[in-house]
């Protein structure tokens, strides 16, 4: 049988914040909106993402766009 750990009461049922740097805040939104595609060569600095030397996006062929 697994035991459960159990968390004090004053940490049950609360959403914890966590602070972001922007320069990462900014990567995310970036790949959020890229959907699709590849990132290559990602250069970090300091523990922060630089930047990315290659951006590729795959483009899908399918009937219906072609049409």
């Amino acid at each position: 049988m697994i035991e459960e750990k159990k968390r004090p009461n004053n940490i049950q049922n609360k959403s914890r914040l966590i602070r972001i740097h922007p320069t990462w805040y900014t990567f995310i939104k970036y790949c959020e909106a890229l959907k699709f595609g590849e990132l290559e060569k990602l250069k970090i600095q300091d523990g922060l993402p630089l930047l990315a030397e290659e951006v590729k996006k795959k483009v899908m062929f399918t009937e219906e766009k072609i049409k």
